[in-house]
């Protein structure tokens, strides 16, 4: 048997990283074997695991070694990393290191150097004379650029469960259910706005257009207001769909007040991008007083940073429509620098887009009719994300409802039962 030993720090315990390192060794084709374990004394106690990891030959060893380091093992005898060049434009070398959307090091010169920024599908491309390592999609690679093959040398630190309390993000990780206590949810998620707001973070919202056939649109437009949102993302059509709610009255020509379907009222969303078009885009509209509400509206008048990603299918677009994806991409990593709470709604391709681009420590909230956007959410790596399971008008209205009254004093349910209030 072939063997390495590996060290695990931090709350490894409340957090389930020594249960699921131990689950991955077995499932893997080895054995394990606990040296030594420290477990915290108290809720803000970290833990130790020094744990060998064995194996019928070094192949096996090295796969489960490369597996544990996603949840934050380290070898206690570590190597260099090993770097090899890019052998052409967008193409990495052979066995390149993939990235999470984790806190990851490279062990460089005998010195562990942070990558960035922490976004996954990536390659981690290392200037040794500079001491620098970046994560890198293919159009950024570069023929001769160095890049991490192999994982000696790579440090993932996961991100790990909150311990002052046990919030929304505790109580809903990994879950999706319609069954949940909506405003019991809602609730906390105001919180962590609020919480998000006083520490100075950036909030984005990530937006598809049933926040305007929804009738929602108004109370996207409070939180802007207020200042719980600093940016956005979304598509040509919720951009075009809210400029023709606030330039007509209708969203796909329905009339929101009336609920029925406004005369020629499939005509509307053309007519509404042909006067956007015609003013020279939307900031000129409203400054020329052609736009004089709605969410985009509210952007320009609040000078919210926003993004809006063309499609396909879009008619068009509007001036501000970003049509070439990967620039899309581009301009949309540029901006996400200083986000720590998302809120995702009624769009499942933006949000799925949206995450693979967020660092693990983000707070995402996916909020759809769809229980399957979630779970597809967390499925393809944002495993940070909660969702919740409603629709999109009543769960904004009620968090809106949240946000402009006082804060709810916040209890700790880890509190001896004396020390609660009667």
């Amino acid at each position: 048997m072939f063997s390495e030993q590996i060290e695990l720090r931090g709350h490894i315990i409340d957090s389930l990283i020594l249960p699921k390192v131990l689950d991955q060794i077995l499932s893997h084709g080895g054995d394990f074997k606990i040296q030594e374990i420290r477990i915290g004394q108290q809720r803000t106690d970290p833990s130790y695991a020094r744990v060998e990891v064995s194996g019928p030959s070094p192949e096996v060893v090295d796969d489960l070694v490369r597996r544990l380091r996603l949840h934050g093992a380290e070898v206690i005898r570590e190597a260099e990393i090993q770097l090899a060049p890019a052998p052409a434009d967008g193409v990495f070398p052979d066995n390149f290191y993939v990235t999470t959307n984790q806190q990851t090091f490279v062990f460089v010169e005998g010195q562990w150097i942070e990558v960035r920024p922490a976004i996954m599908d990536s390659g981690i491309a290392v200037d040794t004379k500079s001491r620098t390592a970046t994560a890198l999609k293919f159009v950024e690679v570069g023929k001769g650029m160095e890049f991490v093959v192999g994982h000696h040398g790579v440090r993932v630190v996961p991100h790990q469960r909150a311990i002052s309390k046990a919030g929304v993000f505790e109580f809903m990780a990994s879950s999706v259910s319609i069954e949940k206590p909506k405003s019991a949810v809602i609730r906390e998620i105001a919180a962590e706005f609020r919480q998000a707001k006083r520490a100075g973070g950036k909030i984005l919202a990530v937006s598809g257009p049933a926040v305007v056939h929804t009738g929602a649109g108004e109370h996207l437009e409070k939180l802007m207001k207020w200042g719980f949102v600093n940016l956005l993302f979304a598509g040509n059509a919720l951009a075009a769909h809210d400029i023709e709610h606030a330039l007509l009255g209708t969203s796909l020509g329905v009339d929101l007040r009336e609920g029925a379907l406004a005369h020629e009222g499939h005509e509307n969303h053309m007519r509404a991008i042909n006067a956007i078009r015609g003013a020279g885009g939307i900031a000129a509209a409203v400054a020329k007083g052609i736009l004089r509400q709605g969410v985009m509206y509210r952007c320009v008048r609040q000078r919210i940073d926003f993004v809006l990603a063309g499609s396909i299918r879009d008619d068009g677009p509007l001036p501000e429509v970003i049509t070439d994806a990967l620039e899309a991409q581009r301009v949309m990593r540029s901006k996400i620098g200083g986000v720590t709470l998302a809120l995702m709604m009624g769009t499942m391709l933006h949000s799925i887009a949206v995450g693979n681009m967020l660092p693990a420590s983000v707070k995402t909230i996916c909020v759809d009719i769809n229980p399957s956007v979630v779970t597809k959410l967390a499925d393809r790596g944002t495993f940070q994300a909660i969702g919740l399971v409603t629709d999109l008008e009543p769960f904004l209205r009620e968090l809106t409802d949240f946000l402009a009254g006082p804060p709810v004093k916040e209890v700790d349910p880890y509190a001896p039962a004396a020390a609660l209030p009667a």
